[in-house]
């Protein structure tokens, strides 16, 4: 799978420079934004939009929102190339949830380097991440592709719908985040994963069905999406957890960062569950604490060890990679970009970073 990621981020990032180019000028604010009633400042658009987004774009990704948009083209008859503007929407959304969720989860970094709102603070940083909810729209309405006017109708149905979705699932995490007690049942987590991480894929499995006319497969495909959506959240915090195991107790920064940050992860609702009451009580203290010592972060480690936590987590993100590639057997779907997306599938849980 890394090959077709590396394959197709540039071309990505060179699709998302012509929503939102590097530089800002009045020319551009006219012709996308429509005409001022008196004057544009694009001077000072570019140091609170362009400057800083581009600064979170640049420190990495994998873009593989847009490229898994992409290869769902591909599988369903049409050529890639084509809809390679639509194929930024999801990715432009997902970097502007992480901005918003930096500053709701009061997150220090972000891909290796300080937080926006703590490089351009939160004023800029918010109103940035807000903005890229809004500006992958206008995609849709400067149309490119030539849509009918109900499938571009559908487009918009779908994003409303779904992106209302994720604002439900970044409440359930906030809500938990600022309660000592782990009291989230199984159900309660997966639901939160649906909405919070598996909306924004089921954008991109959608949003292809939808633009390539292809309405038929398009709740097959977002089931797809979701469960592979939320293999990758769980497989993620497991990772987080295994980089801990492997560094054999020398732990440094960026190790550890779910434990640290108080998650309350898969791995945590099922320690608390099955772990004896004091070590539930100690594990709840110290994910509640403003901040957690080396020592703190081993503690939890073990205490995930102890009652299997860890294994229990990655068999169930396994569970979710297999019922996602089995969404996609009877589409009728071009076998390459087919096997490709079972590919993915199995990437999301076996990969190492």
């Amino acid at each position: 799978m890394y090959g077709v990621l590396e394959e197709w981020r540039p071309v990505v990032d060179e699709t998302i420079e012509s929503l939102l180019p590097r530089t800002i000028d009045d020319a551009y604010l006219a012709d996308f934004f429509g005409e001022p009633t008196y004057s544009y400042d694009s001077a000072a658009l570019q140091g609170a939009l362009s400057d800083p987004i581009w600064e979170l774009l640049d420190r990495g990704g994998k873009r593989w929102r847009a490229i898994l948009f992409l290869l769902f083209v591909e599988a369903l008859g049409d050529d890639p190339e084509a809809y390679l503007e639509y194929a930024v929407i999801p990715e432009v959304l997902h970097n502007g949830t992480i901005i918003v969720d930096d500053v709701e989860d009061g997150a220090t970094h972000r891909r290796g380097e300080p937080a926006l709102h703590h490089t351009h603070g939160m004023d800029i940083a918010l109103n940035a991440g807000n903005a890229m909810y809004f500006l992958p729209l206008k995609i849709i309405t400067r149309n490119p592709g030539d849509l009918r006017a109900d499938v571009r109708l559908d487009a918009y149905e779908m994003l409303m719908y779904e992106l209302n979705r994720t604002h439900l699932g970044q409440g359930m995490d906030i809500r938990w985040h600022n309660q000592k007690e782990i009291e989230i049942t199984d159900a309660e987590y997966l639901e939160m994963c649906a909405c919070k991480t598996g909306c924004l894929s089921r954008i991109v499995a959608r949003l292809a069905a939808i633009v390539t006319d292809n309405q038929g497969v398009e709740q097959a495909v977002a089931k797809y999406a979701e469960d592979m959506a939320i293999a990758f959240q769980i497989a993620d915090d497991v990772l987080d957890v295994e980089y801990a195991l492997e560094e054999g107790g020398d732990f440094g920064k960026g190790v550890g960062n779910d434990i640290r940050e108080g998650k309350k992860t898969l791995m945590a609702i099922h320690a608390a569950e099955n772990a004896p009451p004091e070590d539930a009580a100690r594990l709840e203290e110290i994910l509640w604490a403003d901040e957690n010592t080396d020592e703190d972060v081993r503690e939890v480690v073990e205490i995930f060890e102890s009652v299997r936590s860890v294994e229990y987590a990655r068999s169930v993100a396994e569970e979710l990679s297999e019922s996602s590639k089995a969404r996609l057997e009877g589409l009728d779907l071009e076998p390459e970009p087919a096997s490709k997306l079972a590919a993915f599938a199995e990437f999301v849980v076996d990969r190492d970073v």
